[in-house]
């Protein structure tokens, strides 16, 4: 039978995996739906890019959120106090609010029923989601070596 600080692990360990899961694919869809926002892929309509990337997006952060609390109480002491897990929060924080800003904009709509480039609102807003969510990513890893 396991010991409780066996089982912790096992938890902690599977809960990493499905935090790197959610983080793969909230991620693995944004950078291609900013990309575009961006310029990128230009004749590729916005509107059936993004029907398919923001609910995978949606379900990676739903699941990164729903582990990444699992991950810090595995030792809320030292991640706690860390500068750059604070910043790393702000950062998810501002990355969600951009995300619910942007999609209630009028520049969202007339952008996914739009056939023309995005509007200069758009590219700003896609190089923005990208910054902020490649910052959260970047912060997340060096968390490790700190």
């Amino acid at each position: 039978m396991p010991t409780s600080c066996a089982t912790g692990a096992g938890r902690i360990r599977w809960s990493y995996t499905a935090h790197l899961v959610g983080v793969a694919l909230l991620f693995g869809a944004i950078a291609p739906l900013d990309l575009r926002l961006l310029g990128l892929w230009s004749t590729t309509p916005l509107a059936p890019l993004a029907r398919v990337l923001v609910p995978v997006a949606g379900s990676g952060l739903a699941l990164a959120l729903l582990t990444g609390p699992v991950l810090f109480l595995a030792d809320p002491r030292r991640y706690g106090p860390l500068g750059l897990f604070q910043f790393k929060l702000v950062l998810i924080s501002l990355a969600v609010f951009h995300v619910f800003w942007v999609h209630q904009s009028p520049a969202w709509t007339t952008g996914l029923t739009s056939q023309i480039a995005p509007a200069a609102r758009l590219r700003w807003a896609g190089l923005i989601s990208l910054t902020l969510w490649f910052s959260v990513l970047l912060c997340g890893r060096l968390i490790a070596y700190v």
